[in-house]
């Protein structure tokens, strides 16, 4: 009895403190960002390197102000936990704004990242309070930031009181990055939050820093992204997702060539080529079913090639069961819903545990 009356005491002064307690707001700037190929970008919220502007195709070169993949990390006793932000105000008529300018904030607790609340955003201007009434723990945090918009400013607000400081997380791995290079669906349309894109999902899962190079409409092999890709000599991984936006031509004449400017300058890093998921809306329209089991055909031809040729550490995923056979796994026939990232990302773990280990 003593024991339950000693933790509701602590619940009921947590909750009075959080209550009363003024807010103070750091620039995030202060804290570490994960998801980020490269620190020479024009604003620190964004995910191409300066140097390519004018340089890369336009579409490719604003969807990188978008910041699917980028997430900020720190710690805090705080009983409450307030996020001010500014994004651009993209807006999309089958994603909810919480996905595509939203925030999503997740915490370290009993072993795994444990989601806590997400930043619903209400405009260009934002200021939410994320979470409020937990018990003053010190406690690691992650807050991915939007996946379809991008952020100009942002803050991290606790109790004037409480202490904020820099991630400890041993286990944590940001050393070797897994870069996964992709479409839409890579960004991370249609999720409902952040936390919810498969790169992300896998992110927390492998508790490991993924790089987000998806670019919705555009996942087209463009040379200058492999480039990108092959400078970062420490990733563990490239993953390879573009199947939806090239053409069965495209993959024939670039995928060979992407592929030899990744492995130029890492000839052991693991490449792995994954197929498009045949979409449930093509169970009727037979011509964009025929065209998704070409098009993945022609991907593992292309595979089989480099293996015959004597390339080593490739690897290939193919469709079955990536987001189930139920049709339920998308929002408008071809975009994932937070079950088809999950199924995705179930599908992907198994198969980079088998790679990594």
């Amino acid at each position: 009895m003593d024991k339950i009356k000693l933790f509701v005491g602590i619940a009921l002064c947590s909750f009075l403190f959080s209550a009363n307690a003024q807010v103070t707001y750091y620039d995030a700037a202060l804290f570490p960002l994960i998801g980020k190929i490269s620190e020479n970008t024009e604003t620190r919220y964004e995910r191409l390197p300066k140097n390519l502007k004018g340089s890369c195709r336009e579409p490719v070169w604003n969807l990188g102000k978008n910041t699917s993949g980028l997430a900020l990390r720190f710690k805090t006793n705080s009983t409450a936990i307030y996020a001010k932000w500014e994004v651009f105000g993209n807006h999309m008529n089958h994603m909810t704004d919480t996905g595509t300018k939203g925030l999503d904030l997740y915490a370290w607790e009993d072993g795994r990242w444990q989601f806590v609340n997400s930043g619903r955003p209400q405009g260009k201007m934002n200021e939410q309070k994320i979470i409020a009434n937990m018990l003053p723990c010190e406690r690691e945090y992650m807050l991915f930031l939007p996946l379809y918009d991008g952020i100009m400013s942002l803050s991290v607000g606790i109790d004037s009181l409480s202490r904020i400081g820099q991630p400890d997380l041993s286990n944590f791995q940001t050393g070797h990055p897994i870069i996964v290079y992709g479409t839409s669906i890579t960004q991370g349309g249609c999720a409902s939050r952040p936390g919810m894109s498969y790169p992300n999902i896998l992110d927390r899962e492998l508790n490991r820093e993924f790089i987000n190079l998806g670019f919705s409409g555009n996942g087209k092999l463009d040379y200058e992204i492999a480039e990108l890709m092959a400078t970062r000599h420490d990733a563990s991984l490239f993953i390879l997702d573009f199947i939806p936006n090239v053409t069965a031509e495209e993959i024939k004449e670039k995928t060979k060539t992407f592929f030899q400017i990744l492995r130029r300058d890492n000839p052991n890093t693991p490449v792995l080529f994954i197929e498009t998921a045949i979409f449930p809306h093509s169970v009727f329209d037979k011509s964009t079913y025929g065209l998704l089991v070409e098009k993945n055909r022609l991907l593992r031809q292309e595979y089989e090639g480099l293996k015959q040729s004597g390339v080593q550490h490739i690897y290939y995923l193919k469709t079955d069961q990536l987001i189930g056979q139920d049709g339920e796994a998308t929002v408008d026939g071809v975009h994932f819903t937070d079950l088809g990232f999950y199924r995705m990302a179930r599908s992907l773990k198994e198969c980079l545990q088998d790679i990594l280990k």
